[in-house]
Order: C-alpha cells, then structure tokens, then sequence
C-alpha cells in the first residue's frame, strides 16, 4: 500500500439489523488506482461501497478519504469530498431529462477541477446526446448505465465507485461501459469496480480484492489473481 492512498478504510464492521454484514475490513485505494471489489451475492461488496459512500453506517473501523476522516459524513459530504458513486439499480431521476439528470451534478471538484462538463459526458456517451431531452423512465438499460456514470462524473470526482457495472446489458453495451471505464481511468479517476465478469475486469484493474462472509480473503495485483485461478474460481463459484 502506498504511504498516502486515496482512500482508506480499517477494520470496517457494518450491520444490517442483527446481520454482521462486514467484520474488520482493511480497503484501501491509491490515487488513480483501477480495484476491482470480487466476492459471490450477498459477501459484503455493496454493503462495503454503501459504507464508503455514508449511506450504510460503519460501527467499528475509520475511514478515511484524501486525508481527511469521512467516516460518519452525510452521503452528499462525502461526494463533495471527491467520490462519485454508481449504485446498483442506477437511481436516476425518472421524471428528469437526461440533461436535467446532468445538471442536477454538476459542480466543480475538491480541487476546483471541471474536466467534466456536459459536453465531455456527451463525447464520452454520444448516445445521451442523442437522448438528452428524453426522461430517465424513456431511457433502455444501457443508456441509464450511461447516464448514472455520466451523472457522477458530473461532480468531478477523484474516486468512482461503480457497482455491477455491467449487469443485466447487452453485449455491445457492457463492451461500451468497459471501454468507457478505461477511459476514465486515463484521465486519472481512480475507480473501484464491482462485477462479475472476470476477464474484463482484469484487463481493467490492476488489483483485485476478494469478500468472503464480509471478510477480505485476497488482496493482490492482477498476475496474483491469474496465478491462483483455482482458489479464486472456487471463491467466486466459477
């Protein structure tokens, strides 16, 4: 781990309810650093990010982001802070325009950057150009990937988190958010991916970490993963 990653997390436990969701995670992500977040249902991979993001409280563990200590911050204070998060399920405003779904984001960075207008979001998705005055409920599956992605880099983020990046698309469309992704991680945005298609996400990331019950079991760079192919299949039921 570097001496000053980006984001940090340490011995994270998160509930739902009576349900020990996450039990003394350590996460961490350098700055511009692609991680991918692996694990079979229900072993803690959303739970984790919705605990990064604020929206699921962390009741052991810190976190911190940029330095500075975000556990315990509203969700919006957090995304000020310079994460953009993709949820599962999208969440877009169904009765806003996609330019409206745009705008609603729209702010400078933490560090006063604006890489990301409409107009780069719109060459990055020609498509939402093409639907921009089109309600998020008009939109197929693939566009409100798109626009859900577009919507977050609105704020200019450091930090992307991106759950299930591809589920539920079309071939062409996951092949389009793929080679979107990398995209961004060009421009310097690190990125934090959950999904299961493997090979995709290995020429994405450069290191891969494995939930178990809510528990870290692997944390390696890609050629570690691809070395212990056996182990790995068996963690994710391949």
């Amino acid at each position: 781990m570097s001496a000053n990653p980006l984001l940090e997390a340490r011995g994270i436990d998160a509930f739902y309810g009576a349900s020990h969701v996450l039990r003394g995670v350590d996460f961490h992500v350098g700055r511009g650093e692609t991680v991918s977040l692996l694990g079979r249902n229900g072993m803690g991979k959303t739970t984790l990010l919705r605990t990064l993001m604020g929206l699921v409280p962390a009741r052991g563990g810190d976190i911190r982001f940029d330095g500075e200590d975000i556990k315990g911050r509203r969700p919006s204070a957090v995304a000020r802070a310079g994460v953009g998060f993709v949820p599962e399920g999208r969440g877009i405003f169904p009765n806003l325009s996609v330019e409206e779904n745009l705008i609603f984001a729209e702010r400078e960075g933490p560090d006063g950057r604006r890489d990301w207008t409409r107009g780069a979001i719109y060459q990055l998705f020609p498509r939402l150009l093409e639907r921009r005055a089109n309600w998020g409920n008009q939109l197929s599956g693939g566009e409100q990937q798109m626009l859900t992605i577009g919507r977050a880099l609105m704020s200019n983020p450091t930090l992307l988190m991106v759950d299930e990046a591809t589920e539920g698309l079309a071939p062409m469309v996951r092949d389009d958010i793929w080679r979107t992704l990398r995209l961004i991680a060009e421009r310097g945005v690190a990125i934090v991916v959950v999904d299961k298609n493997l090979d995709d996400l290995k020429k994405l990331c450069r290191r891969h970490v494995i939930l178990v019950k809510g528990e870290v079991v692997f944390d390696g760079p890609t050629e570690e993963l691809s070395a212990r192919d056996d182990f790995v299949r068996s963690q994710l039921g391949l």
